[in-house]
């Protein structure tokens, strides 16, 4: 019988088109690399669906990725993806043994992956990482999944999924960070609030820019940067002209995944208004940077130390002065979780236990 490499298939609607490309996904990006790190003689193969723009195959990191390139596809492209998706499953499930499959968000990824895992008795797992945990995902109710099928990014996603769907997750994987990305000499520390993401109306920018406004009444020099780019991107600087906080605020357009982090670590703090959040990694980023995060969603039950949950605007201002006034403030490193550790939870999920090469 020919000896077919165990292969771990993951199905995600966008992965990086190169090594360079550090902006698409991060967080899970850097879970697939640490995967392969952790498991090097487990073959890993990424089906993206919609990003990169293209219809390729190649490796990344040491990880084989098939790009079917259907985002601004018309609706008959994306049926045609879908049959094209089928039959790349079809035929690496006869060219390797497939110890499970893992889609990332509950969508057409876990859609198709649940249904192949279960026509050929597969393992398959979903890991809801944010939005697809809300009201309204179609996906739901076509899947029907069972609660030990996902994977909940966080505390607060799988309490979300639960009251929307009458379905409690069954596993917990949270976001992680890898600590090699990280400059080892921390630079002065001379940003007092960073903020990163979408300038979406989710990701409540718009609070931001409000809150250094009353900041600034305290604190006339106060200096802060956002980095990020979309569609509230004018609204923003309007915002920021029209309350004359020009000297206070940055935004700084789209910033490479390294950059970002050099940026945090020259900051005091990072200020996340979103409304909702499945888990920030830009969070444990900051908290790993040496800086203090504060926010409106707590995404585990338990606290985070140096993390900061505000109720609301006002809280939010009161927690900033707090920290901008204490002259004994101690910037300390804060990993709650490694992304290595995260790997090698999932990896357990599919009974994986490779024969050690002597």
């Amino acid at each position: 019988m020919i000896n077919r490499p165990d292969t771990l298939i993951i199905l995600t609607p966008g992965f990086p088109e190169d090594e360079a490309d550090s902006t698409c996904i991060p967080p899970q990006q850097v879970f697939v690399k640490a995967l392969k790190e952790n498991n090097p003689q487990l073959n890993i193969i990424v089906l993206t669906f919609h990003y990169p723009f293209f219809s390729a195959r190649y490796q990344w990191n040491g990880v084989d990725v098939i790009s079917f390139g259907g985002e601004r596809k018309g609706r008959f492209y994306r049926k045609i993806m879908d049959v094209r998706v089928w039959a790349e499953l079809k035929k690496i499930n006869k060219e390797y043994h497939i110890i499970g499959l893992l889609s990332f968000w509950l969508g057409k990824c876990a859609f198709i992956g649940s249904w192949f895992a279960e026509k050929y008795h597969l393992t398959h797992y979903c890991w809801i990482l944010g939005q697809d945990a809300k009201a309204g995902n179609k996906y739901v109710r076509k899947i029907n999944p069972k609660g030990k099928s996902l994977i909940a990014l966080s505390d607060f996603i799988a309490t979300e999924f639960y009251k929307n769907y009458g379905i409690l997750p069954q596993h917990i994987i949270p976001v992680g960070i890898d600590t090699s990305l990280f400059a080892k000499v921390i630079p002065e520390k001379n940003i007092d609030i960073i903020g990163a993401g979408s300038f979406i109306p989710l990701k409540q920018y718009d609070i931001f820019v409000e809150v250094i406004k009353l900041l600034k009444e305290d604190f006339p020099a106060i200096k802060t940067c956002i980095c990020g780019d979309g569609p509230e991107m004018m609204h923003l600087r309007t915002m920021i002209d029209v309350m004359d906080l020009e000297d206070n605020i940055k935004l700084l357009g789209r910033q490479s995944h390294a950059q970002v982090l050099t940026l945090m670590q020259r900051s005091k703090v990072l200020l996340h208004p979103s409304n909702y959040e499945g888990f920030g990694a830009v969070c444990l980023e900051a908290l790993y940077a040496n800086a203090q995060v504060v926010s409106f969603v707590k995404p585990m039950d338990a606290a985070i130390e140096n993390w900061h949950i505000a109720e609301d605007k006002a809280s939010m201002v009161q927690i900033l002065k707090t920290i901008l006034q204490n002259q004994d403030l101690k910037y300390q490193s804060i990993l709650p979780y490694s992304i290595h550790d995260n790997a090698k939870v999932a990896m357990k999920l599919f009974d994986y236990n490779p024969v050690a090469i002597s």
